[in-house]
């Protein structure tokens, strides 16, 4: 049986993917000791590494396909094929950011004020060539972990990945300005690709996850009204939102049916039980493909 040779990301975006995953109808089942997990798609050879590592191996064929930050294939700079932008991350639906900060004490106001100063971060590589492309020379060092207890002690500054910025704010830091935007990203590498069979298991892949992202915060519904009142329910339905119409086998009676943003339904269905609508339905949604 043919099979396909997934990198699945260990650590922070590993709870998040699984659930994704499982959503687009993949099943994935992980333990915290395992870098093996079992799947219900026997044509899938799954193994968890973390995302730093990822693009690499995807490059040079221990994976066809694997799922990493934009982030992390800026630093290594591994040659790979971006299948699909996934726009997830361990706290919510949005991208993450990777930010200059520093102590709010510090005198240090913008980009250009850290020539001949001391910056950690994990981000070491990409960070070198942002600060070159910006005429600052700086030294940049690795750093290991605990970045943003070094700010104002070992180094001048830092460079490090948030999502909401409350960690930096609660370490007494200040951002000075943005590094890079990243998302998650499915990417494959070019031989994979190039085997029919392959390619097709990987697009059908990005079809289903893309479509379980685009579900996030939408659900159906379904109702019925009488004709006459047809005008009146409408009217009350997000204007973007066109319903699906059919005929109900009593005259003079439709169905009508709609997928809309969750956080509005609670205002939806009161003011259409009011302009007619009957039987109305609330049911959530796995996939939406457009």
């Amino acid at each position: 049986m043919k099979t396909l040779k997934l990198g699945f990301p260990k650590g922070s975006l590993q709870e998040s993917t699984l659930e994704l995953f499982k959503k687009a109808g993949i099943k994935i089942n992980a333990t915290d000791r395992s870098y093996f997990p079992s799947c219900d798609d026997a044509e899938l050879e799954i193994m968890m590494v973390r995302s730093q590592e990822m693009a690499k191996y995807v490059e040079d064929g221990v994976f066809d396909a694997g799922l990493t930050g934009f982030d992390w294939i800026c630093e290594s700079g591994a040659r790979v094929t971006e299948v699909c932008e996934l726009i997830y991350a361990k706290s919510g639906f949005r991208p993450v950011r990777w930010v200059l900060a520093v102590p709010n004490d510090s005198k240090i106001k913008s980009l250009k004020d850290l020539n001949g100063k001391r910056v950690a971060t994990e981000l070491q590589n990409y960070v070198r060539k942002y600060f070159a492309k910006n005429k600052v020379k700086a030294t940049v060092e690795f750093s290991w972990g605990a970045t943003e207890a070094k700010a104002g002690r070992f180094v001048d500054a830092i460079v490090e990945l948030t999502e909401t910025g409350s960690s930096l704010r609660a370490n007494n830091l200040r951002i000075v300005e943005d590094v890079l935007t990243s998302t998650t990203r499915f990417i494959a590498n070019a031989a994979a690709l190039k085997d029919p069979w392959k390619r097709e298991k990987i697009e059908n892949m990005a079809i289903l996850l893309k479509g379980a992202l685009a579900a996030e915060g939408m659900v159906g519904i379904k109702m019925n009204v009488s004709e006459k009142n047809l005008s009146k329910v409408t009217a009350v339905l997000p204007a973007l939102k066109k319903p699906t119409i059919s005929h109900l086998s009593v005259a003079g009676w439709v169905a009508l049916e709609v997928i809309m943003e969750e956080k509005v339904v609670k205002k939806i269905i009161p003011a259409l039980k009011r302009a007619g609508a009957e039987g109305i339905i609330e049911y959530p949604l796995n996939k939406v493909i457009y």
